[in-house]
């Protein structure tokens, strides 16, 4: 019989009480903070700025991709009702799997219920047990997780070291080996050395795995990705996965590649075939927004510039994308800063470990397409306060006027 059988006086969940305790004496507790129609509402009084979501191209709000998923659910309903396998999937996924592939360059897509879910299928039905997965250590969490589940032996090399990926590479056997990285970073904004990183993965056979969620409409021409911008979109030995839910304001995540590994996926992922399929609704309003970037391909120049501007107000380094990280120390600098640019209006992330390296709390800050320069001014005011940057009064007209970076 085990020890405390019997007592009814022990609680099994006693422990979460020191937990929190814990996570509150270091600066780590989270909070759920509910959007309210008033204050995120265009109008007056004025709607709190976001600075924190990651609306890259501000199209969440859009009319054509707000009508886009209002058809899908007069025309599907509200649900996809089954897994994409049974009766999850209908037209309107096959014609936005076809557009993503299109618009990026790959051969095919598959479109999963979420980015995270696609991250988690494709590394677990691509790996095994007599593989090596070689990932970076700042990979997003879903990546993390993949690497966990796969049952492959995983190397994690230092941030964006491309020798440390080739020793990896060459010192152990495998049958079967994925580089798996972040196009942009999620937390730190900058890019990956993707030429240099394929060129690593191809000399020993290895598959290079990008995920471009923070790329797609946002890095090269017309928002088409990182891998796009910079040759790599199509190669036989390169696979992405991105999401719908960041610069094409909806939900859900795709995995692009060869044909070969969407036919590979359909059999074997088991976020695939097991998950409900994305919502009609969702994959509408991404395809309304996927024509709206392809229609408009200055919105991907517009939120870099955007990005570039804010990083100059907040004196942080250049961003490859709409990220800007501005990095603070500890977790309660970062929470009293953020709560500061509440405070003033504006909503920034606040990102604190375990989602970044101890030492390394930081505000978040992501770009839009659609700031104005007005939004902009607010923002510098609410940073004077918070970070101690320059006053609104010290920056020129210029330095908010589109094509004028900083």
């Amino acid at each position: 019989m085990h020890p405390l059988a019997g007592h009814p006086a022990h609680d099994p969940l006693a422990w979460l009480a020191g937990h929190a305790r814990q996570r509150e004496e270091a600066g780590l507790r989270r909070t759920v903070n509910p959007r309210t129609p008033a204050a995120w509402a265009a109008g007056d009084p004025p709607r709190q700025l976001d600075l924190a979501g990651n609306d890259y191209l501000g199209l969440s709000r859009h009319p054509d991709v707000v009508d886009g998923g209002v058809r899908a659910l007069r025309t599907w309903g509200a649900g996809s009702t089954g897994s994409r396998l049974v009766t999850g999937t209908t037209t309107l996924h096959g014609d936005l799997e076809d557009a993503l592939a299109a618009h990026t360059g790959f051969a095919a897509a598959l479109v999963f219920a979420t980015g995270y879910a696609a991250n988690l299928g494709v590394l677990t039905a691509l790996t095994g047990p007599d593989d090596l997965i070689v990932s970076d250590e700042r990979n997003h969490a879903s990546l993390v997780d993949a690497c966990r589940l796969s049952r492959a032996r995983v190397v994690i090399v230092p941030h964006t070291d491309v020798d440390a990926v080739d020793t990896a590479l060459a010192g152990q056997p495998w049958r079967n080996a994925v580089v798996v990285t972040d196009s942009v970073f999620s937390a730190d904004g900058d890019l990956a050395p993707l030429p240099a990183l394929h060129a690593v993965a191809r000399a020993h056979g290895a598959l290079l795995l990008v995920d471009d969620a923070h790329g797609l409409g946002v890095v090269g021409p017309g928002g088409r990705g990182a891998l796009a911008d910079v040759g790599l979109a199509g190669e036989p030995d390169v696979v992405a996965t991105v999401t719908l839910s960041k610069a094409l304001g909806s939900q859900g995540g795709a995995v692009l590649g060869p044909a070969a590994v969407r036919a590979h996926l359909i059999d074997t992922a088991r976020t695939f075939i097991f998950d409900t399929g994305l919502a009609p609704a969702c994959a509408g309003s991404a395809l309304a927004a996927l024509e709206l970037l392809a229609a408009t391909p200055a919105l991907a120049d517009d939120v870099r510039r955007r990005a570039s501007q804010l990083a100059a107000l907040t004196a942080a380094p250049q961003p490859a994308g709409a990220v800007v990280s501005v990095i603070l120390g500890e977790p309660a600098r970062a929470v009293e800063a953020a709560a500061v640019c509440r405070a003033h209006g504006v909503a920034v992330g606040c990102f604190r470990p375990p989602t970044v390296p101890p030492g390394t709390s930081r505000l978040r800050i992501a770009a839009r397409a659609d700031l104005t320069d007005s939004d902009l001014a607010h923002a510098a005011t609410a940073f004077a306060t918070a970070l101690g940057t320059p006053a609104p009064g010290a920056l020129t007209p210029g330095a908010l006027t589109p094509g004028a970076p900083g």
